[in-house]
């Protein structure tokens, strides 16, 4: 089995519907590791990051704050760690509060089956 470090989507600015913006390949795992966002607007900005179409049950994160830029500062960062594993056809959604403000890059292994 080999497994690909890869940047699975991003940098990209997030919509405010639920979008796919990930789908494990066939013949693969992916372990989802690092979701980087980033705020460079004055207000605070909501995430919602879910495993599968989205709905409460599917939500790793719900409606999750992002601050505001500090005054002077070009923009507040969030760095999020996963182990989240996910087989294959399985999709990752996220949906901002305010439509394309936040910019997101999501990271993790794909591990190819057999």
């Amino acid at each position: 089995m080999a497994r690909i470090p890869k940047r699975l989507y991003g940098p990209a600015q997030v919509a405010t519907g639920p979008t796919t913006v990930y789908t494990v390949p066939a013949l693969t795992k992916t372990v989802l590791r690092h979701i980087h966002v980033s705020n460079p607007s004055a207000s605070p900005v909501t995430l919602t990051v879910s495993v599968g179409a989205d709905a409460a049950a599917t939500r790793i994160l719900g409606a999750y704050s992002i601050p505001a830029a500090a005054a002077g500062v070009t923009g507040s960062v969030i760095d999020l760690f996963y182990y989240l594993v996910m087989d294959v056809a399985e999709i990752l959604t996220l949906s901002a509060g305010t439509n394309n403000i936040l910019v997101i890059v999501v990271n993790g292994d794909e591990i190819v089956l057999g």
